[in-house]
């Protein structure tokens, strides 16, 4: 089944889902239509990768008889709507303006009150409500997967794995805003091993090895499958989001529709900062500490940190990272001895997640 044909079954059954949703909203008032619109805003575009990797993962499980299950379309739809929740709140945590080319959803909120002209601060209300939207937003993705699993045979071990999930997140997103407080005050060699953390939790499980696990649950994979697909999905979601870190520091805003050394601005401690940081000479380790996060960086303030940074060789020991990630899932997708379709499938996805540039 083509990446397409996946795409359009998962947005369908949004679709479906956010209707039912807008069916019975009524009693709500004329005055949630605005949070109601928002939601079904952030569902709108992206890559659906981790539908994208579900499928693969029930692919890896139950054979192509997948692509006729309304279950899987749901898990994927699921995913797709945990994953807007996750990012509402990471754009509020970092103080991102945008998202995808568009505004952020608080700063969309915002000046939807600003426009409304409503009593009060426009910016308080847009971030308060945006706290709000994501946890709808999670709402929601649990209501869709109970919705999906309703007699499912696989249900218990689906429930159990999707559970998993939004704790890592959680912890992942806790600790990433530690990182950021606590960052001077830990030794410098340690500050890498705490990134991939931070990666591993907040980002790796939920982006790729998650998804593929769920998929193959709710296809009814034994633990032996399972431990297979976990060793090729961990190292690929490193890769994903130490190419996601590379990114936010020296990615094109064109395509990336971010911009230009935005994590700079956002004060992102990722694995790469915390490599550069950690070769640097004290003075300048000094001016990166009181430079990064800084979100008045100017465009040429932006040049020269991702020239420091190069300099010290982190960009070039990332891509290394990278690199070793993407041999390691290799040669677990060739231990792996799935069927030929699941394997085309992971192996294409993978190359997609990792050799991207936005």
């Amino acid at each position: 089944m083509s990446s397409s044909l996946v795409t359009d079954a998962v947005a369908e059954r949004l679709d479906r889902f956010v209707q039912s949703i807008r069916s019975r909203s009524a009693e709500y008032g004329p005055d949630a239509d605005l949070f109601l619109d928002a939601a079904a805003a952030t569902l709108q575009g992206g890559k659906r990768l981790r539908a994208r990797f579900a499928h693969a993962g029930w692919l890896a499980a139950a054979g192509d008889v997948a692509t006729t299950d309304d279950a899987l379309w749901g898990l994927g739809a699921a995913l797709e709507i945990f994953q807007s929740a996750a990012l509402v709140h990471d754009d509020l945590i970092d103080n991102s303006d945008t998202r995808r080319g568009r505004p952020a959803s608080h700063r969309a909120l915002e000046a939807a009150h600003r426009e409304a002209g409503w009593h009060g601060d426009a910016e308080a209300f847009g971030r308060s409500t945006a706290v709000l939207l994501g946890d709808l937003l999670v709402a929601w993705s649990d209501d869709l997967l109970e919705e999906c699993l309703i007699g499912h045979p696989h249900a218990g071990p689906t429930r159990a794995e999707y559970a998993r999930m939004r704790r890592d997140v959680t912890v992942g997103q806790m600790l990433d805003v530690t990182e950021e407080s606590a960052w001077s005050v830990n030794p410098p060699a340690s500050l890498l091993e705490r990134a991939l953390r931070v990666v591993a939790l907040k980002s790796a499980r939920y982006s790729v090895e998650q998804p593929i696990l769920l998929g193959a649950t709710l296809g009814g994979a034994d633990e032996r499958l399972l431990a297979r697909l976990r060793a090729f999905g961990h190292p690929v979601g490193m890769a994903f989001q130490l190419r996601d870190d590379m990114l936010g520091v020296f990615g094109d805003p064109v395509i990336t529709g971010k911009p230009a050394g935005d994590d700079l601005r956002e004060g992102k401690r990722t694995a790469l900062i915390a490599i550069a940081r950690e070769a640097l000479t004290p003075d300048d380790r000094a001016h990166l500490d009181e430079r990064i996060g800084d979100p008045e960086l100017s465009a040429a303030e932006v040049v020269q940190l991702q020239e420091l940074i190069r300099e010290t060789g982190a960009a070039a020991q990332v891509e290394k990272m990278i690199a070793d990630y993407s041999d390691a899932a290799v040669r677990a997708l060739r231990d792996a001895d799935l069927n030929e379709t699941a394997s085309r499938a992971l192996q294409g996805l993978a190359e997609a997640a990792i050799a991207r540039s936005a």
